[in-house]
């Protein structure tokens, strides 16, 4: 029994249920059928000595909503249930000391300041403290150290909220000043070619060119040759390399690229972006990784691992006369040995060489186009029904005629998430389903 813990979300969830439905029972190593099944779970008292129904939780929900994460701690603690994602470490481990950990490993981590509130906490402690120990500041000299332009973003951030880019000392108190009782870092802006965001779900990585400048629906562009085989290597290993040091096993990471550069910027998302609307051509793809890792990890008995055993990171970054490149092939080994990469493909190909095929039909089918009609009714204004509806149905057509053409292929040419793609043209709001 798989359980989904869910906010307001129904466009994935429903994929990931019938995917699963019609995938069918599993063969395991010992000769055993496994037969699944997943629910939506509800948020009720529970005493800490119950036994939870799941042997797998994927969480997209604890990460604001306290009394579901302690929850999951105690299910992950005493009864051994597999989670997507850690809440210790979520909890523990937010965009600031994820900063430092991959600093500390020699990540090319922009110049990054954390300075105290602007405005007091709601804590009768606090003018106390900050009288006899707040040091006075001068925010304009941290600014020019640092360098303009520079981002001002939340020590904690997600989904882009508080982040302004500074070009100059009016824009930088402004900023400060709205940021209120936000704890915030100052970052110094990297003049990049190329922006780039990983999807990753258990062993697979899709790196994706993202433009954040667009509208949602813009942002993922569907691109497939846009970095070079050895920078692409490098930004699926900073993937894999967050993904395996903190235990997250559903998560999104973004990478500047500056010409043979890779900075990473953001790579603690508590809850990353599956949604059909945003991530359209690539949104099959997600569907199937999340189903194959689910399988894989029940029906092969995977233990989750709550200790980070970070000393072996740290061991590789302290070795002395080590390159960059060598000590992130050093980091990227034991991210495939964390994922058991080499097995779970082995695992995919043995036992669920039929779900490309699944899927693809049900993407081809009607019971995919309601839920992508009901997907953008739910969420797009009426008036802008027709032209959204018309915009996913050709980038799916897209995906589509991708997919028919691999799988056509595959006994030639297996294909690796993280592998580089042929080059294909966008779809257009103009395509349709056909």
């Amino acid at each position: 029994m798989i359980g989904l813990l869910l906010g307001t979300e129904d466009d994935w969830p429903t994929a990931f249920e019938e995917i699963l439905r019609r995938l069918g029972p599993v063969d395991g190593p010992d000769g055993a059928k496994h037969v699944f099944d997943c629910e939506r779970i509800t948020i009720e008292p529970f005493s800490l000595r119950d036994r939870p129904r799941y042997h797998l939780v994927i969480d997209r929900l604890a990460y604001w909503y306290y009394h579901p994460r302690e929850w999951l701690k105690k299910i992950a603690m005493m009864d051994g249930v597999y989670l997507l994602n850690s809440p210790f470490t979520f909890q523990s481990m937010e965009k600031h000391a994820a900063y430092c950990a991959m600093m500390r490993l020699g990540l090319k981590v922009p110049e990054t300041v954390l300075v105290p509130y602007k405005n007091p906490l709601d804590n009768s402690r606090y003018a106390y403290t900050a009288t006899r120990y707040n040091r006075p500041f001068d925010l304009d000299a941290i600014a020019r150290q640092i360098g303009y332009p520079l981002f001002m973003k939340p020590y904690d951030g997600g989904a882009w909220r508080g982040v302004s880019r500074i070009n100059n000392p009016a824009e930088l108190h402004s900023a400060y000043d709205q940021s209120g009782e936000m704890l915030m870092h100052l970052q110094k802006a990297i003049d990049y070619d190329v922006f780039a965001r990983s999807l990753s779900i258990g062993a697979e990585t899709m790196v994706m060119r993202f433009q954040p400048e667009q509208p949602m629906h813009l942002r993922y562009a569907v691109e497939h040759s846009f970095l070079s085989p050895q920078v692409g290597s490098e930004v699926v290993t900073i993937g894999r390399l967050v993904n395996a040091f903190f235990r997250w096993e559903f998560n999104s990471c973004e990478t500047l690229v500056a010409g043979a550069e890779v900075y990473p910027i953001d790579y603690a998302n508590a809850c990353p972006d599956v949604a059909l609307t945003s991530l359209h051509y690539y949104f099959p793809w997600a569907m199937k990784a999340l189903v194959k890792w689910c399988v894989f990890a029940l029906v092969t008995g995977r233990r989750p691992k709550l200790d980070l055993e970070t000393d072996r990171y740290f061991a590789i970054a302290d070795e002395p006369g080590t390159s960059y490149q060598e000590k992130l092939a050093a980091y990227r080994a034991l991210a495939d040995a964390y994922f058991e990469t080499e097995r779970y493909q082995d695992f995919c190909a043995s036992r669920l060489p039929h779900l490309d095929q699944i899927v693809l039909d049900w993407v081809t089918g009607p019971d995919f186009d309601q839920l992508l009609v009901r997907t953008v009714q739910s969420v797009y204004p009426a008036h802008e029904h027709d032209k959204f509806i018309a915009h996913l149905r050709g980038l799916l057509h897209l995906w589509v005629r991708d997919e028919s053409a691999r799988l056509a292929a595959a006994p030639l040419a297996p294909f690796h998430p993280s592998s580089p793609l042929p080059m294909c043209r966008p779809a257009l709001l103009s395509l349709s389903r056909t």
